[in-house]
C-alpha cells in the first residue's frame, strides 16, 4: 500500500510554494466566464413575479394577459389561489419570454389579488415577538446562581448584530435547457456534484439525466447549494418553450432578501470573575431570527472558544419573522457568538481596569486550545504594537478623533469532506487529474494542481485539471472550509496510486524494486542513488499503447493522515472615531490564523485578507433594515445596501502560523475562520477609542453617537 503522507517539509518542491491562482490571469482579463455569462444558442429570458406582501394569502391569479403578450413562451403559476405567503418577495409566478423586456411586461401584466395578513418583520425587541418567539430550554452547567453572588467582578451588558444577507455579486440563478429526457444545466453553485441531483428530484426526472457544468461562480458564501425554485421553474419553462434554454438569475431587491442571510443575535449576558480576571460563571439570555424558521443556536459555542468556563447557563429564543429565510454564512453563527462573547469580556476588562489582552491570555486554559491561543495573542499584539497602543478606555488626548485597540478569538472545524479524483498517466507523459469539485475562487484549482505536481516531480504546467462538471468523480460541496482537505486529500491518493502503477512498469528497467524508486524533478530514480533513473516521458513510453489509471478518494472518516479538523485565530484591529460624526476609520487590522499543513501560503493568506474585508464590511456598515410597517427591506439594493469599498478597508495584516506541529495535523480548512473574530476585534477597538460601547453593531455614525449621547439605538 503506498505511503500517501505528506512529503516532509525540507523535500517539498511545488507544496508550500508561494504560487499565483492558475486561473487569476482569465479572471483578471475578463477571459473567465462565469454561468451568468453563458448564453447558448436561442437562449430566452425568464423573470419572476414576487409577492409585495410580508404575509398574505393569495386569493387569486389571472396570467391571461401575460400569456398573450407576443414574445412569451412560457407562464407558471408557482403559488396559487389559497396559498399563505410567509415573506415578501416570495416567488408567485415566472414568465419566459424572447427578450428580458417582454419577461418584465408580462410579469407585470399578472394580476394577483392577495388578503393581506398581520406580520412580524423585527425581532430586536423580543417582548413584541410573542407566540413567534421559540424558546430551546434552559442548559445548565455547574451552579450559575451561586457563581454569580460569590463573583469578585460582575458585568451586565447588553449586545446585537443584525440580519445581514449575502449579497453575492453573481446573483443566484442559473440556464437551463432541456433536450428529450435530458437537461443541461449551468448553475451559479458550490456543489456541482449534487446540484444537478437536487434539479433531478425537482423536475422528477432520475438524476443521472441531469448534467450540470460550472466553471466559476461569482461568490456564494454559503448560500449555493440547491438548484432552488427559481432553477427548478426555469427548467419547467424551458421544456413548456420547446427545449429552449431559459436563464433565469435574481434581480438584486430579490437575491438581497430571499437567496440567504446571516441570522441575527441579540444577547442579554452577565459574566463573572475573580479580582484576578479568572472567569466563574457565563449567563446570557439570547434571540435571533433567520426568517420563518426563527434562529437555532448551539449553546455549546457559549462562552465563545472560552468554553470550559465552569458555571454557565444559556437561554436561547428564535424568533419567527416574516422574512426570507436564513442560509450558511461563512462560519454560521460564529461570528455573532463570538462578538457577544469578545465584547462581554472586553466590558469584563474595563470594568476590572485591566489590559484586555491580559484578560484573554489569563482564562487561556479555558480554551481547548491554550498553548495555540496564548501564541497567537502574543504574536498578533506584536503586529499591531498592542502595548504601545493600548489604553484604559476611552481615549484621553484633544481633538474629535479618537482612536483604539482591540481583539477577538476564533475557531472552526474544517475538517476535510468527501471527495473522489481520478488520477491518469498517458504514455506521452502526460497526467490528467479529474473530480467533480467546485473553485468558488478560493485557489482550488492551485492547491489541486500543487498537490499532483508533487506527487508526480513535475512541474504544474504537467498537469491537465478537469473539475466544475457532475460527470466527473463526486466531490463534495464547497461549505464549512471542507474543500481543501478533501480535495488534496483525495488528489494525493489517486496520484500516489497512479504513481505506484508506474514505478512498477519500470522497476525492471531500473533493476530496482518499485517501492526502492522516486519521482523527483521530472525523473524516476532509485532512492539514494539518483544516478540510476530515467526521464518521466521515458517511463511513460513503457507503458506502450496503454494508460495508468487510478482513483482515490477521501473517506470523513478515516482521512488516512491527510488532512484534520479545528483551528484556532486571533485578530485585533486598530481604530480612529470622529466623536462629532461618529464615523469609524480602520487604520489597521492583523490577523494570526492556523490551518494545519499549508498548500500555498499566498492563497492560504488571500483567504485570510477576503475574510477580514467580510468582516469589515459587517462590523462597519451592513445590515437588513425592515420596516415594521409595510414589512419591506427598506435597502435592497446595491445603492442603500452598503459594503466596505477600498478606501474603507485600511491596512489588513496577516500572518500565517506554519509551524512544524500544525504541518503534523495535515491540511485544515481556511475559508471560514478567518471571518469569525474581525467584526469583535472593530467592536471592541471602538469601545477602547470611544470610551463606550456601542452595543448594536453596525458601527454606522448613528449607532456611534447614540452611544456617546446615551440613547439606546432607535
Amino acid at each position: 500500500m503506498p505511503n500517501y503522507s505528506w512529503p516532509p517539509m525540507e523535500q517539498r518542491r511545488v507544496m508550500g510554494k508561494r504560487i499565483s491562482r492558475l486561473d487569476g490571469p482569465d479572471k483578471a482579463a475578463g477571459k473567465a466566464k462565469y454561468n451568468s455569462d453563458v448564453r447558448p444558442a436561442g437562449t430566452i429570458h425568464g423573470a419572476i413575479l414576487h409577492c409585495p406582501h410580508a404575509h398574505c394569502r393569495i386569493k387569486s391569479i389571472d396570467v391571461s394577459a401575460a400569456k398573450a403578450i407576443s414574445g412569451v413562451e412560457s407562464v407558471r403559476v408557482v403559488l396559487g389561489p389559497g396559498t399563505e405567503v410567509m415573506w415578501s418577495n416570495a416567488e408567485i409566478a415566472t414568465v419566459a419570454a424572447k427578450s428580458e423586456e417582454i419577461a418584465r411586461d408580462a410579469i407585470r401584466a399578472i394580476k394577483v389579488e392577495y388578503e393581506v395578513l398581520p406580520h412580524l418583520v423585527r425581532e430586536d425587541d423580543l417582548a413584541k415577538a410573542g407566540s413567534r418567539g421559540k424558546p430551546s430550554g434552559e442548559q445548565v452547567t455547574g451552579d450559575p446562581d451561586a457563581a454569580l453572588k460569590q463573583a469578585d467582578v460582575l458585568l451586565e451588558g447588553e449586545y446585537g448584530i443584525p440580519v445581514i444577507t449575502h449579497c453575492c455579486l453573481e446573483p443566484h440563478g442559473s440556464t437551463v435547457q432541456w433536450s428529450g429526457d435530458k437537461v443541461e444545466f449551468w448553475p451559479s453553485t458550490q456543489a456541482i456534484s449534487n446540484v444537478g441531483g437536487d434539479l433531478a428530484k425537482g423536475i422528477e426526472i432520475p438524476t443521472g439525466n441531469v448534467h450540470a457544468h460550472m466553471d466559476y461562480v461569482g461568490g456564494g458564501f454559503g448560500s449555493k447549494f440547491q438548484a432552488d425554485r427559481w432553477g427548478v421553474e426555469a427548467a419547467k419553462m424551458s421544456k413548456e418553450a420547446g427545449g429552449k434554454p431559459v436563464k433565469l438569475y435574481l434581480e438584486r431587491g430579490a437575491e438581497l432578501t430571499i437567496a440567504g442571510v446571516r441570522p441575527s443575535v441579540f444577547a442579554k449576558v452577565k459574566m463573572g470573575a475573580k479580582k484576578d480576571g479568572t472567569l466563574t460563571v457565563w449567563d446570557s439570555l439570547t434571540w435571533m431570527t433567520g426568517g420563518f424558521t426563527g434562529g437555532g443556536l448551539n449553546a455549546d459555542l457559549f462562552p465563545y472558544v472560552y468554553r470550559n468556563v465552569p458555571n454557565r447557563r444559556i437561554n436561547h429564543t428564535a424568533v419567527q419573522t416574516n422574512t426570507g429565510g436564513s442560509r450558511a454564512w461563512r462560519a454560521p453563527n460564529h461570528p455573532q457568538v463570538c462578538y457577544v462573547t469578545c465584547a462581554a469580556m472586553e466590558d469584563l476588562a474595563a470594568k476590572l481596569n485591566m489590559d484586555p489582552l491580559d484578560l484573554f491570555l489569563k482564562n487561556a486554559d479555558f480554551t481547548a486550545r491554550p498553548a495555540v491561543y496564548r501564541a497567537q495573542l502574543t504574536k498578533a499584539a506584536e503586529m499591531i504594537e498592542w502595548k504601545k497602543k493600548w489604553h484604559q478606555r476611552g481615549d484621553k488626548t484633544s481633538g474629535p478623533i479618537k482612536r483604539g485597540v482591540g481583539l477577538a478569538v476564533g475557531t472552526w472545524g474544517g475538517a476535510g469532506h468527501a471527495s473522489e479524483c481520478r488520477s491518469t498517466i498517458f504514455a506521452d507523459g502526460s497526467v490528467e487529474i479529474a473530480l467533480g469539485t467546485q473553485d468558488i475562487g478560493t485557489g482550488t484549482r492551485t492547491v489541486i494542481t500543487q498537490v499532483a505536481a508533487e506527487t508526480f516531480g513535475l512541474p504544474m504546467s504537467a498537469i491537465k485539471l478537469s473539475t466544475g462538471d457532475n460527470s466527473l468523480p463526486v466531490s463534495g460541496p464547497s461549505g464549512g472550509s471542507t474543500t481543501v482537505g478533501g480535495v488534496s486529500s483525495s488528489t494525493r491518493i489517486a496520484a500516489m496510486n497512479a504513481l505506484g502503477k508506474l514505478l512498477e512498469a519500470v522497476a525492471p528497467a531500473l533493476n530496482v524494486p518499485a517501492d526502492q524508486l522516486e519521482a523527483v524533478d521530472g525523473k524516476i530514480q532509485q532512492k539514494g542513488k539518483p544516478s540510476n533513473s530515467m526521464t518521466w516521458k521515458q517511463a511513460c513510453a513503457k507503458l506502450g499503447v496503454g494508460t495508468i489509471s487510478e482513483t482515490g478518494r477521501n473517506e470523513p472518516k478515516n482521512p488516512q493522515g491527510l488532512n484534520t479538523g479545528g483551528v484556532g485565530g486571533v485578530q485585533m484591529a486598530d481604530v480612529s472615531v470622529d466623536i462629532e460624526t461618529g464615523v469609524v476609520t480602520i487604520n489597521k487590522v492583523v490577523a494570526v490564523q492556523d490551518c494545519g499543513l499549508v498548500v500555498n501560503p499566498k492563497t492560504a493568506e488571500s483567504q485570510v485578507f477576503g475574510g477580514a474585508i467580510m468582516g469589515i464590511c459587517a462590523a462597519l456598515m451592513e445590515e437588513r433594515v425592515m420596516d415594521e410597517i409595510t414589512g419591506r427591506c427598506l435597502n435592497q439594493d446595491m445603492e442603500f445596501y452598503k459594503l466596505a469599498g477600498i478606501g474603507d478597508i485600511g491596512d489588513v495584516q496577516v500572518h500565517m502560523d506554519i509551524t512544524l506541529e500544525n504541518d503534523k495535523r495535515g491540511i485544515v480548512g481556511l475559508g471560514e475562520p478567518a471571518t469569525i473574530p474581525t467584526v469583535a476585534a472593530i467592536a471592541n477597538a471602538c469601545a477602547n477609542a470611544i470610551g463606550v460601547r456601542v452595543p448594536v453593531l453596525p458601527l454606522t455614525p448613528r449607532n456611534v453617537l447614540n452611544a456617546l449621547s446615551g440613547r439606546r439605538m432607535a
